[in-house]
């Protein structure tokens, strides 16, 4: 271990005022809060990582060893050496895995502020060790209580040398020296174990059960001899009455010097499950891209002239999603992670209408033409950026209301991590194996462990599992069904979306079958997510590696004598639209099977195709005749089409033939229409024309609407856009970790705000009040800076920007003229101008400054 320079920093600030740039850029990586906004200097600086929400976020993302450095420090003297450090986390035994891990983890505490100090005096920042530190409101996760000094605080000093008498020590002539005598005797591993060899097994017993935490325990007012035995002794100690606290020194003795009872300084290994051909697990994952297109194709195509309303507090029904669900053929929960899918990419949105409705978006339109495997690539890229969580849907928010799809809070700004740590982990397997899900869950736990187990009220469930947790079963779910993993294996094309390099052509395997696959035994084994334009890279890499995985889109179809047409294969956009007009879908899988019906017939006629165009298109795109059956019920039903026409009277029906209007009037299923004649070719209805349209098709007829002008109207499908729309924002996981150029601006505006408030300057008559520049007047300015200008020596000023910020500056000014003075600024290392009238006041620096 290295030591801090002498002599040791007596603040943080000082700790990080020792430190260079890359330290310092280190620091703002790792907790971007704290230059959010930018520090004046580095006081301000170590005040703000001292924050308790500051400290909080940190330690959340601490790894469980990491962690447990941290709380050994907490229950460690506050100035501990390093020494003293190592054996309470590696115990007598002396664990050399700890041993060798320690410094890794002091590292990381260092480098964010955590701790600070020379390794003979390691000091946890104060705000974390009142976090961490054990007390009767919040538990330590040692399991430890408080020192024999803490304990006996309240205590009277006759009880105290009562105690120290007790435990056969010498009578003292104060609390403070009895007290120190006695934390000497329990942390004297002969002296002690002397002291519970004379004591009975019970009273050891209790002891033991105490050991491991919690450290407190009830005793009534006559306790039993054993118990009596250690209050004599203060090895428990009174708290409150009836109860007692084991002290910690006790307790380190008895645990063997350990502050936990498992000390993990090595994250757990993750476990394969099964090993395939990498072919087999991008073919497989091929397979569920296709799927995921299709099923978002239909999904589109479902909703396409207006899909459901949108809720008044937001979102989608719970009848509406299992219509969807239905229409899918999918589980609830399936259906709601597509419809959130195509929301986050954008494809969908709400057309903020007065009777306001779901629909697709033109970049649905636009996302058609691109190829499928560019198709793809943008719904798993959304996919892995996307906050909003399909998993907490059905679930309840802190207000006790149901969590909807489409709805507002769904977002776990959490997601886009888990995602990406759980497809690195997959990445770091040799290529084609999937792992156990118990090991993965658990790698995850030690990596971020103090995120549970809390419950999370809009995940359901009893709060067994954290949110984390649940979001990595998710992640694994969701990325098999969407073929970024296939076999529970990671694909190539997955690999390629998180910008890895392809796989080795032959990866390590485990020597034995209970074996662990080796997965980065560090602390950041997986690159950051990438940025926008990386992605947008790797999304591009993704779909040229996917491109020949998927099968090619056919232009023809098998037609059958039984009025269906097989599709052995995706179809192309063409033929794929028409076909889904004039027949419905009947069967879908490896082959889609259209059904032609009446109905469906009449719904191409009803979209301005004539009879002749459908059987022109069916010749053309069939590579089976025409069958018969199929010619005449295209005929059957275009020689019916249009022969009844309705228009608005509120509404009627003409027809050149009055036998069919008869026939009409006479029909039973007529008389909710109320129909009467006007003439012998004219029906006048009470009903509108789009449910008397409705209703003649009911009752099987083949009407037509038409214009106020007699002309047929064609009813033209896929119709209903939205106004254009952008894809839901992910809400961020606090600030965003700065890029470089940030950074460097941000470490050179902190150490010029640093020079300025720490540079010795001269006393003035006018001493500034709290360490402020003292104020100077206009004509005292000026002189002062014609002053330096001729001796070249520096000064301190105040100044006052345009937009009213003050700052403090060290200059050396070069020339002073027509109110301005141009000077070389220290703080900001450049020469510039600044006007004389924002100059708030002057000072010379001490003698032995620039």
């Amino acid at each position: 271990m290295s030591t801090e320079e002498t002599p040791a920093p007596r603040s943080l600030a000082e700790a990080l005022r020792a430190r260079d740039d890359a330290s310092l850029a280190a620091l703002l990586r790792s907790r971007p809060d704290l230059i959010t906004p930018v520090p004046t200097d580095l006081t301000q600086l170590a005040t703000r990582a001292g924050t308790r929400a500051s400290v909080v976020r940190a330690l959340e993302r601490l790894d469980r060893f990491t962690l447990q450095t941290a709380q050994a420090l907490a229950v460690a003297p506050d100035l501990a050496a390093y020494e003293d450090l190592l054996a309470l986390l590696a115990g007598d035994a002396a664990d050399p895995a700890v041993a060798a891990a320690l410094p890794r983890a002091l590292t990381v505490l260092r480098e964010q502020a955590l701790v600070w100090g020379g390794t003979d005096r390691l000091r946890l920042v104060r705000t974390a060790r009142e976090l961490l530190a054990p007390s009767p409101q919040h538990p330590s996760p040692t399991g430890l209580g408080p020192t024999v000094a803490e304990a006996t605080a309240g205590m009277s000093p006759g009880r105290i040398q009562e105690i120290v008498a007790a435990a056969g020590l010498t009578s003292t002539h104060d609390a403070v020296s009895a007290v120190a005598s006695l934390t000497a005797l329990f942390t004297n591993r002969r002296r002690m174990a002397a002291l519970l060899d004379s004591g009975s097994p019970d009273s050891v017993d209790v002891l033991r059960r105490l050991v491991w935490g919690p450290p407190y325990g009830q005793v009534t007012a006559d306790p039993a001899v054993h118990l009596r035995w250690l209050l004599d002794r203060g090895l428990l100690l009174p708290t409150a009455p009836g109860t007692v606290v084991l002290p910690r020194e006790v307790a380190l003795h008895l645990r063997d010097g350990r502050a936990h009872r498992t000390t993990e300084p090595l994250p757990p290994g993750v476990e394969p499950a099964a090993t395939h051909r990498p072919q087999v697990v991008d073919n497989a994952a091929a397979g569920q891209a296709y799927t995921a297109l299709a099923t978002v194709e239909e999904l589109l195509k479902e909703w396409d002239e207006g899909g459901p309303a949108v809720l008044r507090a937001g979102g989608l029904s719970v009848r509406d999603l299992k219509r969807t669900a239905v229409a899918l053929d999918l589980a609830e929960p399936v259906a709601a992670f597509w419809v959130e899918l195509a929301y986050a990419a954008g494809l969908l949105a709400s057309d903020g209408e007065a009777d306001e409705r779901y629909a697709a978006t033109p970049a649905y339109d636009e996302w058609l033409e691109l190829p499928a495997a560019t198709r793809w690539a943008r719904l798993a890229e959304a996919w892995l950026t996307a906050t909003r969580t399909a998993g907490v849907i059905g679930g309840r928010d802190t207000k006790d209301r149901t969590l909807s799809a489409l709805g507002p809070g769904l977002d776990r700004s959490a997601a886009p991590e888990v995602r990406h740590r759980v497809l690195t982990l997959l990445a770091a397997l040799p290529e084609g194996t999937s792992p156990t899900v118990e090991s993965m869950l658990a790698r995850l736990h030690w990596e971020r462990p103090t995120r549970g187990p809390q419950q999370d009220r809009s995940l359901g469930g009893d709060g067994d599992e954290d949110l984390r947790t649940r979001l990595a079963r998710w992640t694994l779910s969701e990325a098999e069904s969407l073929g970024v993993t296939g076999r529970g294996a990671l694909s190539a094309q997955g690999r390629a979306l998180l910008g890895l390099p392809a796989a080795p052509a032959k990866a390590p395997e485990p020597t034995g079958p209970g074996d662990k696959l080796p997965v980065h035994h560090h602390r950041h084994p997986a690159p950051e997510p990438l940025t926008a334009p990386e992605q947008a890279t790797a999304s591009a890499t993704a779909a040229r590696l996917l491109t020949p995985l998927l099968p090619e889109p056919l232009d023809h179809v098998l037609l059958q004598a039984d009025l269906t047409a097989v599709a052995p294969g995706p179809l192309k956009r063409p033929l794929a639209d028409v076909l889904d007009v004039l027949a419905d879908v009947e069967s879908k899988g490896g082959a889609t099977v259209y059904r032609f019906t009446p109905g469906s017939v009449r719904r191409a006629l009803d979209a301005g195709r004539s009879a002749s165009d459908l059987h022109d298109f069916l010749t053309a795109h069939s590579r089976t005749p025409v069958p018969q059956p199929l010619a005449y019920l295209i005929d059957d039903v275009a020689r019916r089409h249009g022969h009844l026409r309705i228009g608005a009277a509120s509404a009627y029906v003409r027809c050149d033939d009055d036998a069919v209007l008869s026939e009409i009037l006479a029909d039973k299923r007529s008389a909710n229409l109320r129909l009467r004649r006007l003439a012998p070719t004219v029906l006048a209805a009470q009903a509108d024309p789009a449910t008397l349209l409705d209703g003649l098709r009911g009752m099987g007829f083949a009407p037509a609407a038409e214009s106020a002008e007699g002309d047929v109207l064609i009813t033209r499908a896929h119709a209903h856009r939205t106004p254009p729309r952008t894809a839901p924002d992910p809400v961020p996981d606090g600030p965003p970790a700065p890029d470089g150029t940030l950074l460097s601006a941000a470490i050179r505006a902190i150490r010029a705000g640093d020079l300025a408030s720490t540079t010795p300057r001269k006393p003035t008559e006018t001493p500034a009040a709290n360490g402020d520049l003292p104020r100077t007047s206009s004509a005292e300015t000026l002189a002062t800076m014609q002053a330096a200008v001729m001796t070249g020596e520096a000064v301190w000023i105040g100044y006052v920007n345009a937009e009213g910020s003050a700052s403090q500056r060290v200059i050396a000014p070069i020339r002073v003229e027509g109110g301005f003075v141009t000077a070389y600024d220290h703080t900001a290392d450049e020469v510039r101008t600044y006007p004389l009238h924002r100059v708030t006041g002057v000072a010379e620096l001490a003698d032995d400054q620039p």
